[in-house]
């Protein structure tokens, strides 16, 4: 099987992401985030992830192990500032205690997927030719691919603000892949920032500021990562 996977990497990888989305569509159009069907359709394309990567023996190379320079990385503690953001404009609880639970459980299983597609296999497959383009790829492929919100009844305004805080979110996600070899703080900030957002309690003003600080502070964060530690040995295969 991992012999047809190399040899047909760049295929398998554009068919998880199309399909990806293509089920999350169906999925948010036909029954929400809190429903316990989009749940249970989610965590069989998990559990199906981490079978295929077991399969592989890629569980380290896609980032499913503990991070290195954790130190250098300051503890990964500025992630706080991403991942509680949705909780800026206070709590705001509108929904049953079973829609809020299903909510949390969808969002911990699209954050996995999420950061498992974009940083695991999308951004290894073209770091092997070009390590560069891989990292502006795998930003910019994530970010754009909010748009399908719009299509799920989102808002315009929002929904361009959300693609470009995306976009930096995402890089920065990637360089803390590319100097700690572990996505696991990644997966752990993108199931917060998706959980807490049934929170979310913003106005338009602390929308924009929240917005702006999403774009500014990834970059100088991953500046700091980028200038701070240099690259260790690749993981091999």
């Amino acid at each position: 099987m991992k012999k047809i996977f190399e040899k047909y990497e760049t295929i398998f990888c554009l068919l998880l992401i199309a399909i990806y989305i293509l089920v999350n569509m169906f999925c948010i159009q036909n029954f929400g985030t809190t429903d316990y069907r989009s749940v249970i359709v989610n965590t069989i394309f998990s559990l199906g992830l981490i079978c295929l990567m077991i399969a592989l023996k890629r569980l380290e190379y896609y980032g499913i192990r503990k991070p290195i320079n954790l130190k250098k990385n300051l503890y990964f503690i500025p992630l706080l500032v991403i991942a509680f953001v949705n909780l800026w404009g206070g709590i705001n609880v509108n929904n049953s205690k079973s829609e809020i639970v299903f909510h949390i459980l969808n969002m911990i299983n699209i954050g996995f997927i999420e950061e498992v597609i974009f940083r695991g296999f999308l951004y290894k497959m073209m770091a092997k030719d070009n390590e560069k383009v891989a990292i502006i790829v795998s930003s910019i492929t994530f970010g754009i691919g909010h748009v399908v919100n719009l299509f799920n009844g989102a808002e315009l305004i929002p929904t361009l603000l959300q693609m470009c805080s995306a976009i930096t979110i995402g890089y920065l996600f990637v360089i803390i892949f590319n100097k700690s070899k572990s996505i696991i703080p990644c997966v752990v900030t993108h199931i917060l920032i998706n959980s807490l957002s049934i929170f979310n309690n913003y106005n338009n003003l602390l929308l924009y500021i929240s917005s702006l600080v999403l774009i500014v502070f990834p970059i100088a964060y991953a500046i700091y990562l980028s200038v701070t530690i240099k690259d260790e040995k690749k993981i091999e295969e």
